[in-house]
């Protein structure tokens, strides 16, 4: 078995996967404080009550836009699995043709959310991912990642809104029944919900008309890509677990690359 963390600014994602098939997925709440110790204990505790022993775990790979954790959670694999886990980073195999200014500032996540897009889905593609940042990512007809769009996230976006002024309540991210609010609970959710379905297909809209189509195939991932999709005739696919299955195939290529 091999373990796959996917590390957020909100959330640390795991998946365990045996061969192809995934056994386990979870999340923890990302926090820089927290030491390899305490993240150490919290998984073992996890894996145990999902009927997982350390020892299964023979390898694992780690994606990161957080690198204050990034040495934490290698020591915290190494001490509690005893394995040496994959960074994404230069160096990495990745198979992917990056075609923007400077392939360095591309986040990691959304690397591997454009390589498992692009095995599962082919290409052309607009890969969407509702994370803490809502994120675009298109890949050309020649299967090369050429760029994208960064929008502030959902709840983000809410967060803002309510910390920002003196009235307004922390509500749920919820579709209400009608863009017209008639309380201020429904004012915001219809702003929120309402406002992102918009930017969403307004952005995609405009993407494709650049990539010259309409066959291009748009995929949604992340918190609250279900949500938003059934708002936006736009999207095709709600792929939640792209990003950990991304990460599972990258650690097969490059631990075959390594073996040879």
């Amino acid at each position: 078995m091999i373990i796959c963390l996917d590390v957020g600014n909100t959330n640390i994602k795991f998946a365990v996967f045996d061969g192809k098939e995934l056994k386990l997925s979870f999340r923890i709440a990302t926090e820089q404080k927290k030491t390899s110790d305490e993240y150490g204990g919290q998984l073992i505790s996890i894996l145990s009550n999902n009927g997982i022993k350390a020892a299964d775990i023979t390898g694992g790979i780690i994606s990161s836009v957080v690198p204050p954790l990034d040495y934490t959670l290698d020591r915290m694999l190494r001490n509690y699995l005893k394995i040496s886990p994959l960074m994404l980073g230069p160096g990495l195999k990745t198979g992917l043709n990056l075609k923007v200014d400077d392939a360095k500032e591309v986040g990691a996540d959304r690397v591997v959310n454009n390589v498992a897009a692009v095995k599962k889905y082919g290409y052309p593609l607009i890969i969407v991912d509702f994370g803490t940042a809502t994120t675009f990512n298109v890949i050309d007809r020649k299967g090369q990642f050429i760029g994208g769009a960064i929008a502030p996230g959902i709840k983000g976006s809410l967060d803002g809104l309510v910390n920002g002024t003196a009235k307004l309540p922390r509500v749920e991210i919820e579709r209400p029944s009608q863009v017209i609010g008639t309380n201020t609970i429904t004012n915001m959710q219809s702003g929120i919900f309402f406002g992102f379905a918009g930017l969403v297909d307004y952005i995609v809209r405009k993407m494709k008309r650049e990539l010259g189509g309409d066959d291009v195939k748009v995929i949604a991932t992340g918190g609250f890509s279900e949500v938003i999709a059934d708002e936006v005739a736009c999207i095709d696919t709600v792929d939640k677990l792209l990003t950990l299955e991304g990460l599972e195939y990258l650690y097969h290529l490059n631990s075959t690359e390594a073996s040879k």
